[in-house]
C-alpha cells in the first residue's frame, strides 16, 4: 500500500504542475496575440519610413552631417542585449546569452580587452548571466519589459543617440530575437549606431522610378528632423519583436510541457492502477488462503 501511496501523490502533483502550465500557456497566448498584432501592424510603417529614409540620404548631401551617421574609429563599444525577466520560456533567454557572448569574443574581443566594451541590458535574465559570468554590464533598462510603451522606448533611444552623440561610444549593437511567428525566432545583431547607409541593389534601382522631390524649407533640415524619429521607431521595433518573441517562445514551452504531463499522467494513472490491481489480488489470495486454512 505505500508505493500505492507514493504513486498517488506523484499524480496529484503532476496533475497540480499541469494545471500551472496549462494556465501559463494561455497567459502567454493571450500576450502574444497582442503584442504579435502590435508588431505586424507597426512594420509597413517602420519599413515605409525606413524606404523614405533611404531615398532621402540618398539625394542629400553625402547623407546630411547629421552626428548619427558619423562612422568615427571603433575604439568603444556598447551592446545592447534583449532578453526576458522570467524564465520559462524555452532556450529564449539562453540563445540571448550564448549570442552576446559569441559577439563579443569574436567581434569585440580588442575593445573588451582593453576595458573598451560595456553591456546594457534589457531584461534581468541577460544581466544576471552575464554579471556572474564577469562581463562589464554597466546597468539595464527591465523595466521597460514591464511597460513596453513608445515612450518608454523613446527614452531608452533618446539615451543611446545621447551617449553616442556625446562621443561616449562609437558604436553601439542591439542583440535581440525577431519576431517571425509563434514558433521562430531568429536572432539578430543590428547596429543602432551609427546609421549604416543602406545601397540598393542594381534590381532594386533598375525597378526604382526617378521622383523628382519638392524640399521644403530644404531637405538638408527635413534629413536631420527625420533622422531621430525613425531612430526611436527602430528601438520601439526592436522591443516589440522581442517581446513577442518572448511570449511566442514561453507559449511553446508551456505547451509541450503540459503535453508532457498529460503523458505522464496517463503513465502514472496506468501504474497505479497496475499496484492496485496486484494489491486486490494479494488480500484475495491471502483471504482463500485463510478460508482453506480454517476447512482443514
Amino acid at each position: 500500500m505505500a508505493n500505492l501511496k507514493e504513486v498517488r501523490t506523484r499524480i496529484e502533483s503532476v496533475n497540480s504542475t499541469k494545471q500551472i502550465t496549462s494556465a501559463m500557456k494561455m497567459v502567454a497566448a493571450s500576450k502574444l496575440r497582442k503584442s504579435q498584432s502590435a508588431i505586424i501592424a507597426l512594420r509597413p510603417y517602420a519599413e515605409k519610413f525606413s524606404e523614405i529614409m533611404s531615398k532621402l540620404s540618398a539625394v542629400t548631401e553625402k547623407g546630411s552631417n547629421s552626428v548619427f551617421t558619423d562612422n568615427r574609429p571603433v575604439e568603444k563599444v556598447l551592446v545592447v542585449p534583449l532578453s526576458s525577466n522570467k524564465g520559462l520560456c524555452g532556450v529564449f533567454n539562453a540563445n540571448i546569452i550564448r549570442s552576446t557572448i559569441n559577439l563579443i569574443e569574436e567581434d569585440y574581443k580588442t575593445q573588451l580587452e582593453s576595458n573598451n566594451l560595456e553591456i546594457l541590458c534589457v531584461g534581468s535574465k541577460v544581466e544576471d548571466s552575464l554579471k556572474f559570468k564577469k562581463y562589464p554590464v554597466v546597468g539595464n533598462e527591465n523595466h521597460i519589459l514591464d511597460d513596453l510603451t513608445y515612450e518608454n522606448a523613446v527614452a531608452l533611444a533618446e539615451k543611446l543617440m545621447r551617449y553616442f552623440e556625446e562621443k561616449k561610444y562609437d558604436r553601439i549593437v542591439f542583440v535581440y530575437n525577431q519576431f517571425k511567428n509563434a514558433a521562430t525566432q531568429e536572432l539578430v545583431y543590428e547596429q543602432f549606431l551609427p546609421i549604416v547607409s543602406h545601397q540598393s541593389t542594381d534590381n532594386e534601382k533598375s525597378s526604382n522610378v526617378e521622383i523628382d522631390y519638392i524640399f521644403q524649407p530644404n531637405k538638408d533640415e527635413i534629413y536631420n528632423e527625420m533622422l531621430p524619429k525613425s531612430l526611436k521607431m527602430q528601438v520601439y521595433k526592436i522591443l516589440l519583436d522581442s517581446f513577442a518573441s518572448e511570449q511566442g517562445a514561453r507559449m511553446i514551452s508551456m505547451t509541450q510541457a503540459t503535453d508532457n504531463a498529460t503523458e505522464l499522467l496517463k503513465e502514472l494513472n496506468l501504474t497505479y492502477n497496475k499496484a492496485r490491481q496486484s494489491a486486490i489480488t494479494n488480500e484475495l489470495v491471502e483471504i482463500v488462503s485463510g478460508a482453506d486454512a480454517l476447512k482443514g
